[in-house]
């Protein structure tokens, strides 16, 4: 699995882990406003997802610039492709296929309504996703009250991959994703298969620090 499709996910993953340095956190009252959801009026509003974060911006890679921006229902097929574009997601029942429409419909309605997360894509200049991954912002108590940031279904179409879109991907991840949120960890799961993968966030600075677990329902 090449470096740059950077998946996660799988039965028995790999847990890494990120440090980030954050400024320091204001009143809790503050903080949740900032990830209070605008008008239910449009469903797919953008400005209910992870509002600190500054969206959309430029990725620069060797070989281009290209443009990092939040997922729309128009990106749809794109991003049912991205997900089939590679064997493990495959296995798990990720194929593309026009019957499965309605179910990816309804789970990126609910992401995008969700204050908590947001779905970006990386996209050309003809607006063509290249790249995606979900972003989820969870407080906990843990480490003296930190916030993480998890990575989620981090996939770079194949024909793109080792092109530096995913590294460009997670630079903006912990360096400007993760202190907007104000989370003090980014972490993220790998399918114990991708070692390429494996390889990629270590070079980007993440720890194997844990081993991850799934109990698998249904």
């Amino acid at each position: 699995m090449p470096a740059e499709q950077a998946g996660s996910g799988g039965n028995v993953p790999f847990a890494y882990e990120r440090c980030c340095r954050v400024p320091a956190a204001t009143t809790a009252q503050q903080v949740a406003s900032a990830f209070v959801g605008a008008s239910q009026d449009n469903e797919w509003e953008t400005a209910r997802m992870i509002r600190t974060l500054d969206l959309p911006v430029t990725l620069s890679t060797k070989a281009q610039e290209l443009t990092l921006r939040r997922a729309s229902d128009g990106d749809l097929t794109a991003l049912m492709l991205l997900l089939a574009d590679d064997p493990i997601s495959a296995t798990r029942g990720d194929r593309a296929d026009d019957a499965d429409a309605a179910a990816y419909r309804s789970a990126l309605a609910e992401i995008l309504a969700d204050p908590a997360n947001d779905l970006l894509v990386v996209v050309n200049e003809a607006d063509e996703p290249l790249a995606t991954m979900q972003l989820t912002r969870i407080p906990g108590m843990a480490r003296r009250g930190s916030t993480r940031l998890l990575v989620e279904a981090v996939r770079v179409r194949s024909d793109h991959r080792a092109s530096g879109i995913g590294s460009a991907m997670m630079r903006w991840v912990t360096g400007s994703a993760a202190p907007a949120v104000e989370a003090s960890l980014v972490q993220l799961t790998s399918d114990e298969a991708r070692q390429d993968a494996h390889r990629f966030y270590e070079r980007l600075g993440f720890v194997g620090s844990h081993r991850g677990f799934k109990y698998r329902l249904g």
